[in-house]
């Protein structure tokens, strides 16, 4: 066995959970890294910036999940333009100049997207308004979205989106969280984006069936109603590939090597046990 020469690891309390070591260990195997190791490490927002200022020069980068990516961001010595845009980071990687933050939660999705088939998206519906939200929202207007509508379940969330909406220039409608109103933006919009825990959409499955292109973050339990009431044709986006999709950029950026897609394909579903197609 080789020895450890680099140490990369996902942060986040519960941790237990994540998929990002199945991503990346695949992902090292497949691309000859053996002097390579990730590891899950439980570990809060509090916690966070003492965790990462007191890693030795073998510590190449950090995955980050809930509830640490505001942190994250914060703690950072030179940040991406999207966290500075979004104020939130799930990446960390040790540079010269010390700890740079990004966000490949936006790559996630714009990757995922792309490789599902999805047609220029021109309006579109979100569904919740927390931090991956934000993501959505910066996504959005990469792909150069113009008609953007945000329903969420609390008014602090929706006033947090429309701040990071208008730093990022994009133009964005709050509409409240009824049925009926939903419904209505859903019907002319090419793409929702369901942000919320599983549950939280399922009564809005039959108002948005017709909707073209469904994005659902939740990838357990699977499908969700909201996904499986679509009309025949619609594509149908996971969480899964959300996930994939923003590994492959984070992958390149703590390595430095191109991510081996494939591999971190089967290694993600090796770990989650799905037969998804997950397209790359």
């Amino acid at each position: 066995m080789s020895e450890v020469r680099h140490r990369a690891a996902v942060l986040g309390s519960p941790v237990g959970h994540s998929l990002s070591p199945a991503l990346h260990r695949a992902g090292y195997a497949a691309a000859g890294l053996t002097d390579w190791r990730y590891e899950p490490i439980e570990c809060d927002g509090d916690a966070l910036p003492e965790l990462v200022r007191s890693t030795g020069p073998e510590w190449a980068g950090f995955s980050v999940t809930m509830p640490g990516k505001s942190a994250a961001a914060a703690v950072a010595d030179s940040r991406s333009a999207r966290v500075q845009a979004l104020g939130v980071a799930n990446t960390l990687v040790r540079r010269d100049g010390g700890w740079y933050a990004d966000n490949t939660d936006v790559d996630g999705l714009v990757g995922a997207l792309r490789a599902a088939g999805a047609p220029p998206i021109r309006s579109a519906l979100i569904l919740g308004g927390g931090g991956t939200a934000a993501a959505v929202l910066a996504a959005l207007a990469e792909l150069g979205t113009s008609d953007v509508a945000i329903a969420g379940r609390r008014p602090a969330s929706t006033t947090s989106a429309q701040a990071v909406a208008g730093t990022l220039g994009l133009p964005l409608r709050v509409i409240g969280w009824d049925t009926d109103v939903v419904g209505d933006a859903g019907a002319g919009a090419d793409l929702v984006v369901s942000t919320v825990p599983a549950g939280g959409a399922d009564h809005f499955a039959a108002v948005l069936s017709a909707v073209p292109v469904l994005f659902d973050v939740v990838y357990h339990p699977w499908p969700t109603p909201l996904a499986a009431g679509g009309v025949p044709g619609r594509i149908t986006v996971t969480g899964l590939d959300m996930l994939l999709h923003q590994a492959f950029r984070q992958f390149e950026l703590i390595t430095g090597v191109p991510a081996p897609v494939h591999a971190m394909r089967d290694g993600l579903r090796a770990g989650s046990g799905t037969d998804l197609p997950l397209p790359v």
